[in-house]
């Protein structure tokens, strides 16, 4: 009887070991997926994950390709804008002494004409100048020492090198620079700690000279114009002269071609300084309240940037004195 017994329990035991071993052997993969999938989302929230990452640098690594599509277009046609602003200029010089300073000098008195003559040399000399130098002079560079002789507040990821305070790393000159305000293709060069100066001064000079031009040439435009609409009138009635072939009548006067080019030469050096005064205007005032505020084009975004992401945190971003 208990022989009976002893094997029925051994019995038993046997069969509840192997329901036991089937049932780990069953659940076996299930974990062992569910194991994997846990350890591959902790390893991508790992190397994804940065307490700094939000909806504009989401967007600056989407846009990334079209940032470098346009240095690389900015760094080879850069010497393509200087000329253009060489002959624009030179263009607007030529229009003057051709066709405005005769004009000038027969119909101004002579003190307006003196004021001109003094005023406009002068203007052009200033934006010559500044433009030469904004074009020639260095933005400047951190020095290249060792890097325990640089006071460095962090390492530039892309020079691999002490990058001092105030300093970025321009992507188109593909180094850094000091102070850097913003890379000008119309000077094909960096405005940075050393060319600032002269940057902000051609803006200047170049935008008094475009205003001066407007306020002066403005009769003489409209002159110009109204001579233009002219033409273009006359040239209908020519028209219809010639195609009602009406022989008899007496054709309209014609322009020369020295007046077609003097009146058109002339609202197109009104439009362009008109235009040139705005935009560069609005530049230059924009310059002018960054450099109140001690800042460069590129710290007032970086700031306006802290400032938000500090007022979601409830602080304050102090403002430097």
């Amino acid at each position: 009887m208990r022989t009976r017994r002893w094997i029925f329990s051994a019995i038993m035991r046997l069969l509840l070991r192997c329901l036991r071993i089937g049932q780990r052997h069953r659940f076996w993969p299930t974990q062992k997926v569910r194991q994997l999938w846990l350890y591959g989302r902790l390893c991508l929230r790992s190397l994804l994950y940065n307490s700094f990452t939000d909806s504009d640098t989401a967007l600056d690594a989407l846009f990334e390709p079209v940032y470098w599509l346009v240095d690389h277009i900015t760094r080879w046609f850069g010497v393509v804008f200087v000329a253009l602003v060489i002959i624009l200029t030179s263009s607007v010089v030529c229009i003057v002494y051709v066709c405005l300073l005769p004009l000038i000098l027969r119909t101004y008195p002579l003190p307006w004409v003196f004021w001109h003559f003094i005023y406009g040399h002068w203007n052009l000399v200033m934006i010559v100048f500044h433009y030469y130098m904004a074009i020639t002079t260095q933005p400047g560079y951190p020095p290249q020492q060792s890097k325990s002789d640089i006071a460095a507040v962090s390492i530039c990821k892309k020079c691999i090198a002490p990058k001092p305070a105030r300093t970025h790393h321009c992507s188109i000159c593909n180094r850094c620079v000091l102070k850097m305000d913003h890379h000008c293709p119309w000077l094909n060069n960096c405005v940075g700690h050393f060319n600032h100066r002269y940057f902000f001064s051609f803006c200047l000079f170049m935008t008094m000279g475009c205003i001066y031009s407007s306020v002066s040439g403005w009769d003489m435009f409209w002159e110009a114009y109204a001579a233009i609409e002219k033409m273009k009138l006359l040239a209908k009635e020519r028209l219809q002269v010639t195609a009602n072939q009406t022989y008899g009548q007496t054709p309209p006067p014609t322009f020369s071609f020295h007046e077609r080019a003097f009146h058109k030469s002339v609202v197109y050096a009104w439009v362009l300084c008109s235009s040139v005064a705005l935009a560069l205007g609005a530049l230059m005032i924009w310059h002018t309240v960054l450099i109140t505020r001690g800042e460069t084009s590129i710290e007032r975004h970086i700031n306006r940037k802290e400032k938000k992401r500090l007022q979601k945190k409830g602080k304050v971003m102090r403002e430097r004195g």
